[in-house]
């Protein structure tokens, strides 16, 4: 579904609360899988959604329009899924503690189809990505965005971005292989 952001902003300006249903009902479903990928559980991407539309709906009035409004709310749910996954490793001994956590997740999951063998090896591969190569490989792959707009989003530069997805193809061909 093509997303009329022009649309949406000038309901935002003019009725804030309808343009603002209007950003949900656009980008809910779309949030919800790209901070699924990140926190992997449900209820924690639940609770990760409604804070970013919280943030959202806080910021936008600061929009100011220098990226596309997809690309904005990328950055802002992106930015949660950060927060969140932070405080989960300060809450743990050591990032090994939190990468299980989500593996443990990602195995009680719903959504995961346990017949086939093949993508649960390949949801693990890139449970055990670092962070950064995490986040790089999944706006990437699942949610198709071009190197310029994981810039925007994540604030990094793009040739460091194609680094970062070039490891974590590498080492989810590795895994995949073992």
């Amino acid at each position: 579904m093509k997303v009329n952001e022009d649309r949406i902003r000038e309901a935002c300006a003019a009725n804030p609360d309808k343009g603002f249903r209007m950003l949900v009902e656009a980008y809910q479903q779309q949030m919800y899988w790209h901070i699924r990928r990140m926190v992997v559980g449900h209820e924690d991407a639940e609770d990760v959604l409604q804070e970013t539309f919280i943030r959202i709906f806080k910021y936008i009035g600061d929009f100011r329009s220098e990226s596309s409004l997809s690309t904005w709310i990328y950055r802002i749910t992106t930015n949660e899924c950060i927060r969140f996954l932070n405080k989960k490793k300060e809450e743990a001994v050591s990032t090994e503690e939190v990468q299980e956590e989500l593996m443990g997740k990602l195995m009680a999951s719903e959504y995961v189809d346990y017949e086939n063998e093949m993508a649960v090896k390949f949801q693990q591969a890139i449970l055990r990505l670092p962070e950064k190569q995490r986040l790089v490989f999944n706006l990437r792959y699942y949610d198709e965005l071009s190197y310029e707009e994981i810039s925007q989003v994540t604030g990094s530069k793009v040739e460091t971005l194609k680094a970062n997805y070039h490891f974590a193809k590498e080492k989810i061909k590795e895994y995949m292989t073992k």
